[in-house]
Order: C-alpha cells, then sequence, then structure tokens
C-alpha cells in the first residue's frame, strides 16, 4: 500500500536512507513497496538490493514535483518505464522544458495525481492518490466520478519520531529560511510515516474499489534488471566480431612499432590479452579510449594513460599508454581477468587547457543521448552542518562562525546549540547537492536516460544522477578523463622551445627521458623543482636519501612516497635496504621469490597480492578484494578483514607459524586505502621525467610554462627563483612587451600581465591587443589616448615599471597621468590618435629611493623582482654555514640565515610540528624540523626571512636542520613611506609563505618500524 516513498535522495526532504526504509517497511508489514524520490531514481538500483535481502517486491517510479508543487507520481509498470519517466526530467533539466500539470503520453507507466492536481480527463492508465485525511472530501459530488479510479496515497517521507522536526530543518536549509517562516506548502504533512497496512486498509473499508486498484497497480508492476549484463556502448564497429578485428590489427600494427620484427615475447601476450579482452566484451571498450587517444594526437594534445590500464601490453601498441608492461614486469591480470569482480577503466590525463575538447569530441562522437558524467552526492560535512542547521534556527553569523570555528567541546552550552548538535548529527552522511565526478565518463548502448534521469550543472556537460559506485553496480564502466597542470607544462615547454630555438623536441619518445645522465644527476640530487609529481620536500628528501638516479628507483619512489606505504615504515625500510642491500635477509623465501626487486618489501598493489596468494595462499577471488581494499574506489581497513581469516587458516594449512603469519599480515593490512598499482607508479614516473628532461636542457623554457600553468607544490615566486637560478633574467611586466603570460625573449623572461593581482583581465586582454594592432606605445599619453583604463589601473601599471621604456622615473610619471586625465575625454579617444601630437611635459625631478621598486613589487605581485629579499634587511649577516656545506656538519649546530618558502603542519601527541623549506643567500634549498617544544617559543611569525639555530641532521645523503631557535629578522622599513610612520611596516605582512596542513602522523623512525631483517624462524 506504500506506493509513494521518499528516502534521502529525495534532497533536503527525506530523512530515511534506502536501508532504513526498507527496514522500516518490513517491520510494518509491506511485501511490496514503491520507491518515488522527488524528481529522481538516484537510489532505485540500491532499493531493489535491500528490498530483496527481506522478501519485498521492490517497485520503482518518481515523485514529479515543480517549484515544490507535487504535480503527479509516475511508477514504472517495467524497467522500461523508468527511461520514460527519466526523460521526461532530463527535459526539463536539460533543455528547459516545461513541467506540465497533466503527464505526458508514457507507454508503461502508471500516474497517479493528487486531489490538489486533478486533470479534467483521466487515461486508462492515470489515477487520482487519495490520504486517510482527505476521505472526508469523497462525500462531494466533484469528487464522487473519480471514486472508480482512485488508490491509496499515504507518503513516506520521514520516521514517527523526532525526525519530523529533521524534516522541516533540511527543507529550511533548501529554501535558505528559518524553521519558523516555513509554510505549509513546503513542508510535508506529519502523517508520512510508516504505519501498519491493516490500519490503512481499515481506513478504506468504505471504498473496496480504492483498495483494489491500488493492489491492481501493485500487482502489474516489476523491477526487474540484471546487475551482471554490461551495459556500456556494446560494439565499436558493427558487431563483437569486427571489433575483434579491427582491435587485432590496430595492436599487431603498434607491436611492431613498439618492439619490432619478431619479438615473440611481446608477440605472445599481445595473443593472450586479446583472448581475454574478447571473451570479457572489452573489445569496443578498449576502442573507445583508442579512438579518443586518436583524436587527441590529431590535435597535437598531450596525454598520459595511466593506472592498471597500463598493465596492458595491448594498450600500449594502441598507444593508449606509454608504459612497456615487459619492461616492468606488469602482470595483466591486475588490470582484467576472469576472477575480477568489477570492472577495469583507463585512467587518461590531458592538460588542463585541453581537457574540455576532448570532452566535447567524446560528447560529440557518441552523441548526447548515450554519454554523460558519473554523478557524485556529496554530503552534509561537520562544519557545514552546524552553519546550515544554525541559519535554520536563526544563529547570527558571528554565532554561526563559532560553531564552524571552534571545536564542539567549546561550544556555548544553550538549548539552541544541544539542538544543533542533535540534528546535526542526525544529519551527517545526508547527501546535501549533486555534483559532477570530477573525471568519470559513461557511454551508454541504450540511451542513458533508460537509467537515469540527467541534470546539468554549471560546468555545461550533463550528469547522472548517480555515482560511480551505483554505475560500477549496473554494469556501466566510466572512462576517466582527467586534467592536470604538468601535462600543460610540458606541452607549453615543448611548444616555446620549438619558437625560441628552433628545436623540435618528440617529448612522447620516452627513451629521450629514461636514461639522461644529467637528468638522473639531477634526480639524485633532488633538483626538481617544477616537475611533476616530484618537487615536493618530501618527495625531493626521498629522491636524495635514494640517491634516485634511474627510471626504476623513480618508480618504487612514487609509490613508497603514499601515506600508507610511508606510514607503516616501509618507506623507510626501503630506503635503508636500497642504500644496504648485504644488510639484511628476508625473511622469508616467498618474499625474496617475489619480492627481490623492492629488497622484500611491499611497495605495490601487485605486491601484497602476490604475497596474498603465494605466501598465503589465498584465492584470486580474495585476491581481488585485497586490490579493491587498497584502491581508491574501497579504501577500508574493513574490507581486508573479509579476507583475514581465511588468510590465517590458510597459512595455517601451508604450515606457516602463527607469529610468521602475523607479521606478514601487519604488512598487508599496512596498505590499506594508499598504495599504488606499479603501473600508476610508473605512469607518474614517466610525466616526472619528461618534466626533468626539459628542466634539465631547456631550464628557462621550462620555467616559464611552469609559471604560465599556475600549478605546482608552491607559489609563482619559488618558480620564477628558480627561473633567476636557472640564468634568467627577470623582468617586472611591461606594456610594450609583457603579453597576458609570461614570456621569454632570450635569457629575458618578462613577467605575465596577469600577475598584477589587482589588473583586470579584460584590460590586459585590451593593452595587448591594441599594441598588437597599431604597434608599441610611445609614451604614457599615448597609452592612455590608446586604451580605455582609468587612474587606478594607469597607477598599478606605473608602480610595476610597466612603462620604464619611457625613461622616466615613476614620480614623474604618475604626475603626468594626473594631468593628462584631468581633461581627458575617453568619447575623443579615436579622434585624439590623429589629430593631436603627443604632449612632452617637463617636471621638476622626482628622487626614489634605492628599495621603492622592490616595495612596489611585493605590493602588487607580492614578492620582490628587482632584489633579492636578503637584501631587504636591515642585518647584513648572511649566515654562517651555507646549504653547500650542509653535508659537513652532521651532528654539529649551524646557525644559518634564510628566506620561508613553504612549511607543513604535522600533527603529533606532544602538539603541533612543522616542515619548513628554505633558502639561503646563494638561492639554495634545504629543509628543517621544528619539534613542538621548539616552536612554544619560537615559532613561525610569517613569511620572510629568519635567523635560523639548529643541529643537522645527515639521514642517507639528505641533510635537515632541526631547529631548537629562529627568529624573523626585521626588514628596511618602506622608504615609499618615510614621513608616514604608522604604515612604513604595512607591506611587510604582504610577503607570503606557502603553508599545507596534514593530518597523518609522522612517519616511524627506525626503532618503530619493527620490520624483521634477518629470515624469520
Amino acid at each position: 500500500m506504500f506506493i509513494n516513498c521518499h528516502s534521502f535522495h529525495s534532497l533536503r526532504y527525506g530523512t530515511l536512507s534506502i536501508e532504513e526504509l526498507v527496514r522500516q517497511a518490513h517491520q510494518s508489514g509491506a511485501k511490496e513497496l514503491v520507491l518515488t524520490d522527488i524528481n529522481t531514481v538516484t537510489g532505485i538500483y540500491d532499493f531493489k538490493k535491500e528490498c530483496e535481502k527481506l522478501d519485498i517486491k521492490p517497485i520503482a517510479g518518481m515523485e514529479v514535483r515543480k517549484d515544490d508543487q507535487f504535480i503527479y507520481l509516475a511508477i514504472a509498470k517495467k524497467f522500461s518505464g523508468i527511461g520514460e519517466i527519466n526523460k521526461v526530467i532530463t527535459d526539463h533539466n536539460c533543455d528547459n522544458k516545461e513541467l506540465n500539470k497533466v503527464a505526458p503520453e508514457f507507454d508503461n507507466v502508471y500516474v497517479i495525481y493528487p486531489m490538489s492536481n486533478i486533470p479534467a480527463d483521466l487515461k486508462e492508465n492515470e489515477f487520482v492518490g487519495v490520504r486517510i485525511d482527505e476521505l472526508n472530501f469523497l462525500i462531494r459530488p466533484e469528487y464522487q466520478k473519480y471514486i472508480a479510479k482512485m488508490v491509496i496515497l499515504h507518503p513516506v517521507t520521514f520516521s514517527a519520531n523526532e525526525e519530523y522536526k529533521l524534516h522541516k530543518i533540511l527543507r529550511a536549509i533548501d529554501h535558505n529560511t528559518l524553521l519558523s517562516k516555513l509554510t505549509k506548502r513546503e513542508i510535508c504533512r506529519k502523517s508520512e510515516y510508516f504505519i501498519s497496512e491493516q490500519i490503512i486498509t481499515k481506513s478504506f473499508e468504505r471504498y473496496r474499489c480504492i483498495i483494489e486498484n491500488t493492489k491492481h497497480i501493485i500487482s502489474q508492476c516489476t523491477f526487474d534488471f540484471d546487475f551482471a549484463k554490461i551495459r556500456n556502448k556494446k560494439f565499436y564497429t558493427r558487431s563483437k566480431e569486427d571489433d575483434l578485428k579491427l582491435l587485432s590489427r590496430l595492436a599487431y600494427s603498434g607491436l611492431e612499432k613498439r618492439y619490432g620484427h619478431n619479438h615473440e615475447v611481446a608477440k605472445k601476450r599481445v595473443e593472450k590479452e586479446l583472448k581475454v579482452i574478447n571473451d570479457l566484451n572489452f573489445c569496443s571498450y578498449f576502442l573507445i579510449t583508442w579512438d579518443i587517444i586518436r583524436y587527441s594526437n590529431s590535435m597535437g594534445f598531450m596525454h598520459v594513460g595511466r593506472g592498471s590500464g597500463a598493465n596492458s601490453i595491448v594498450s600500449y601498441c594502441l598507444g593508449i599508454t606509454d608504459i612497456c608492461p615487459l619492461e616492468l614486469d606488469l602482470y595483466f591480470e591486475r588490470f582484467l581477468n576472469f576472477h575480477r569482480k568489477s570492472p577495469p577503466d583507463f585512467d587518461i590525463d590531458w592538460s588542463w587547457q585541453n581537457r574540455d575538447t576532448i570532452l566535447e569530441y567524446i560528447f560529440d562522437r557518441y552523441g548526447k543521448d548515450h554519454v554523460a558524467f558519473c554523478g557524485t552526492n556529496v554530503e552534509f560535512k561537520y562544519k557545514s552542518i552546524f552553519r546550515e542547521v544554525g541559519k535554520a534556527f536563526g544563529l547570527p553569523k558571528d554565532e554561526l562562525d563559532d560553531l564552524t570555528k571552534k571545536p564542539t567541546d567549546q561550544h556555548e552550552v544553550n538549548s539552541v546549540v544541544k539542538a544543533i548538535h542533535k540534528y546535526g548529527r542526525l544529519l551527517e552522511k545526508f547527501p546535501n547537492q549533486r555534483s559532477m565526478h570530477s573525471c568519470g565518463i559513461l557511454i551508454s548502448e541504450e540511451p542513458i536516460t533508460s537509467y537515469s534521469a540527467l541534470e546539468m550543472p554549471p560546468k555545461g556537460f550533463p550528469i547522472v544522477q548517480f555515482d560511480m559506485n551505483v554505475a560500477e553496480d549496473i554494469g556501466l564502466e566510466k572512462f576517466d578523463i582527467l586534467s592536470q597542470r604538468g601535462l600543460g607544462t610540458i606541452n607549453d615547454t615543448v611548444h616555446l622551445i620549438k619558437k625560441t630555438r628552433g628545436i623540435t623536441v618528440d617529448i612522447k619518445d620516452t627513451s629521450l627521458s629514461k636514461n639522461e645522465k644529467k637528468a638522473n644527476e639531477f634526480l639524485a640530487e633532488g633538483k626538481t623543482i617544477g616537475c611533476f609529481y616530484i618537487e615536493s620536500p618530501a618527495m625531493r628528501g626521498l629522491l636524495r636519501r635514494l640517491k634516485c638516479g634511474d627510471y626504476r628507483t623513480l618508480v618504487a619512489a612514487s609509490s613508497i612516497i603514499r601515506p600508507g606505504v610511508a606510514q607503516s615504515g616501509m618507506m623507510r625500510e626501503y630506503i635503508f635496504r636500497h642504500n644496504h642491500p648485504d644488510k639484511f635477509e628476508y625473511f622469508h623465501s616467498v618474499f625474496e621469490q617475489h619480492l627481490k626487486e623492492t629488497y622484500g618489501i611491499m611497495v605495490y598493489q601487485e605486491d601484497v597480492i602476490k604475497i596474498a596468494q603465494y605466501f598465503g595462499g589465498l584465492s584470486l577471488a580474495d585476491g581481488d578484494i585485497l586490490r579493491r581494499a587498497m584502491s581508491g574506489k574501497s579504501r577500508s581497513i574493513k574490507k581486508l578483514q573479509e579476507v583475514k581469516a581465511n588468510f590465517f587458516e590458510s597459512c595455517k594449512k601451508l604450515g606457516h607459524s602463527e607469529p610468521l603469519t602475523a607479521e606478514a599480515y601487519r604488512q598487508i593490512e599496512s596498505f590499506a586505502g594508499y598504495s599504488f598499482c606499479k603501473a600508476h607508479s610508473a605512469s607518474y614516473a614517466v610525466e616526472s621525467y619528461q618534466s626533468l628532461y626539459l628542466k634539465v636542457y631547456y631550464p628557462l623554457e621550462f620555467m616559464v610554462s611552469v609559471i604560465n600553468n599556475q600549478g605546482g607544490f608552491y607559489r609563482t615566486e619559488v618558480y620564477i627563483h628558480e627561473a633567476r637560478m636557472s640564468g634568467g633574467n627577470i623582468q617586472p611586466p611591461c606594456v610594450n612587451i609583457s603579453e597576458y603570460k609570461t614570456i621569454l625573449q632570450e635569457k629575458n623572461i618578462f613577467l605575465g600581465l596577469m600577475l598584477l593581482e589587482g589588473l583586470e583581465t579584460r584590460i590586459v586582454h585590451a593593452i595587448v591587443g591594441e599594441r598588437e594592432k597599431y604597434g608599441k606605445y610611445i609614451s604614457l599619453e599615448d597609452f592612455i589616448r590608446r586604451v580605455p583604463v582609468g587612474l587606478e589601473t594607469i597607477q598599478i601599471l606605473i608602480f610595476i615599471g610597466a612603462f620604464r621604456f619611457t625613461g622616466k622615473p615613476k614620480n614623474e610619471l604618475l604626475v603626468e597621468a594626473r594631468l593628462l586625465l584631468i581633461n581627458f575625454k575617453p568619447e575623443q579617444r579615436g579622434l585624439m590618435l590623429i589629430e593631436e601630437p603627443v604632449q612632452e611635459f617637463r617636471l621638476p625631478e622626482l628622487k626614489r629611493e634605492q628599495f621603492e621598486d622592490a616595495f612596489d613589487e611585493i605590493e602588487l605581485i607580492g614578492f620582490p623582482v628587482s632584489c633579492s629579499p636578503f637584501d631587504l634587511l636591515q642585518t647584513k649577516y648572511r649566515g654562517s654555514v651555507f646549504v653547500k656545506d650542509l653535508l659537513q656538519y652532521h651532528k654539529k649546530q649551524v646557525k644559518m640565515l634564510a628566506y620561508l618558502i613553504s612549511r607543513k603542519h604535522v600533527p603529533t601527541k606532544k602538539g603541533t610540528m612543522y616542515f619548513g623549506t628554505w633558502i639561503d643567500v646563494h638561492g639554495n634549498y634545504f629543509d628543517t624540523a621544528h619539534f613542538p617544544d621548539s616552536l612554544k617559543q619560537y615559532d613561525f611569525q610569517g613569511g620572510g626571512c629568519y635567523l635560523l639555530m639548529g643541529t643537522v641532521e645527515v639521514d642517507f645523503y639528505f641533510p635537515t636542520i632541526t631547529i631548537h631557535k629562529m627568529a624573523k629578522m626585521p626588514m628596511i622599513p618602506d622608504p615609499r613611506y618615510a614621513y608616514d610612520k604608522e604604515k612604513q611596516y604595512d607591506i611587510h605582512n604582504q610577503i607570503k609563505e606557502d603553508v599545507s596542513m596534514t593530518q597523518r602522523k609522522p612517519y616511524p623512525q627506525e626503532h618503530e618500524i619493527g620490520l624483521p631483517r634477518q629470515k624469520f624462524s
């Protein structure tokens, strides 16, 4: 009898999860249940599974609403009816088609109107829903004629306890209003919870036909759905046979290009993979991916195929990936095998500049009816809950700020705050709104609306209403179309090299960037600022500790830096064994046999699966559970617990002792959720090497591209510093040379006008466009005549030195600008260019202090360009020890003067600690550790230069200074405010620093790891 049930997927309306809704229905004695969430079918697939667990017949539908008004219920007679309903909502969401009060012609859908919206004529499939509290209305003549077409309507929205208030809070949040201001139309009735079917039928006993109509509809509806069926586009060509022929031809053609003639090992691997791909019906999936890559190549775009797809030699031969699986012993079964329960997917990165072009191609090529982004449910989060619920209760902004910023135990104790806590806890994990998955694209055989209504977010690409987990459940494998700035940097560098040097660099030739002596030297020394994935302080420190001088070691480094590996102590142990291969024994022969490449340490997901299978004797199915537990799709220790009992039992049968088994499992368990698959690490390593190759041989072009892509671990200032260290002559913006982005002219790097925070983008384009059309500006007056800007913009350009080509000092230019703009009429701009000669002003000489330019630069772009930060210090002292000598000072105390680049916050049991990154006066980088005891007296005071005193600790060739004392060094007063003492130190607060936060614990020290270095007895 429950044909109108809402879950919390009726966003900001229903209060019941799918599981709770079905559980309560079961408790009420329901044998059939209809899920009709508002304008969505998000929950129907989970709903079907939950119903079948409790032997309830599931039926799917939707409550169609327009502007809070309940128009009609649409209940699917069979699965195709869901597609009909979805199409109506999709047309409304994506094409702004009006939702009519009268339902359209449906083939396989029952329509039930509320009594507030009865059409003049009811079609055969249409009925009127009557609530228990509406039965009295049936005595009226106007309703008598509809009784034969009426059904029982008892909506369910919340539990029969405190959740009605929760429903009202959700409605207040949705309408951005107070609880006290909600209208009846905006909330459900107080009766919308489960009651027994006996009570419902007893209420309608005078109207047997209404009961029978309801039962008839329920009996006629089914929700048949095969979760095992693949629903992606079936064929790339016209048939499975033709797909296999095309895929085979492409694979063997690529085989010859990649491996030459007669490479038997590669050929056999291709044959084996093609059979599995065909048997599992993945030919079209490979071909569609190949087609996208083919288009990308035709446009001259760079891409990186990464993730487990790089385990496939077929994907390597097709050009989807650039990782040779034979070189790194990557096994195909990690990507695709007969035991794998979940579908694989390709992860493909493009430059952030090109991704939208790729997306447009996919939507055009495969049809908008068959392509959509995965959705994702954005849940109510801790801070947002307090703010949203607090607003509903009417708290003022300052109290809302307190709730979100302070820990809960510091909140004021009163009845309102208690209520906010109470209902806030109930809202945790509720979906709040739907959003677009960051990268997952679905391409279906049937129209995508067969499975979901679509929505159109601001980005402009339609999304399905369910998330990637549901997509996977119902047989829709996603294509991950990602973007990153690292590829933009590589691509831009290659083009810039062609432009500045006339050299064509085939950066896709990965042999270029795997065995270059000079590049390997940079790698081993951690000289990787600006390089994708390997530029962070932690990664540079790891490279130095490993003396990482080759591609294979970098592949391992890309994985062991991951939180799970590092936190478990495996990273520390790997560093030790890499540097001392003669000082340990493999603690079991299986570890030596299968993990020799990584010194008996599990570094990759594949290593964990190997140990589970070869040491623990687990089945491939259990191995797949392990893989999922360690992947981003299902990060959970809980998943590992599912196979723990099997592992211990199997190990016992194999004769392993309890302590031996426990140690092996401890190592496995430490990986949950954070390890990389080896192919993923290898893909990262290739891109890292490509970046490094360009940095080593074309440093200025590379650093300019890093600056323009606005990406990386550090702020722009650091990359400009790195460009200067590479021989670049850094120039402030100039209206006659600079463009929107930073440009390179021989060794001169002219900073882009985009770096001026106070300058609007449209003005920048106007400056550059006017110059390109009519030539360079010959004076300030000429500029004012030609470009529509006001005094504020002119001042910014003058202060940054953009008119230095005139040879006039800034003071004089400022006076001149004011004189010019007094009588200037913008409407005469075009005429004045023809009619009046440029006017020359004679002004008295105005002197400027030495460092005024530097303070102008700090104010406008955040850092000095015309000098070093050290030049602005009051002291002439530059430190007693410099970075180049640190290795000689192991366990010794040093005093250094340094400029702060970045610091990373790490919580410990004793309080906050930081890891700092600095440069000395020579521009070289070094790292520091700041423990809680030291920070109590000597804390960070913002960006700038500091005097540091601490002890040097050299750990495998990498020096770190443990800081005991530090003090921020005073800068000279701002010379621009020599006559205004109050403002002389204002600008100093704009000196920046990079601060990153982490919740990870500090990495364990050697004595805390406990990984056996002897054979286990």
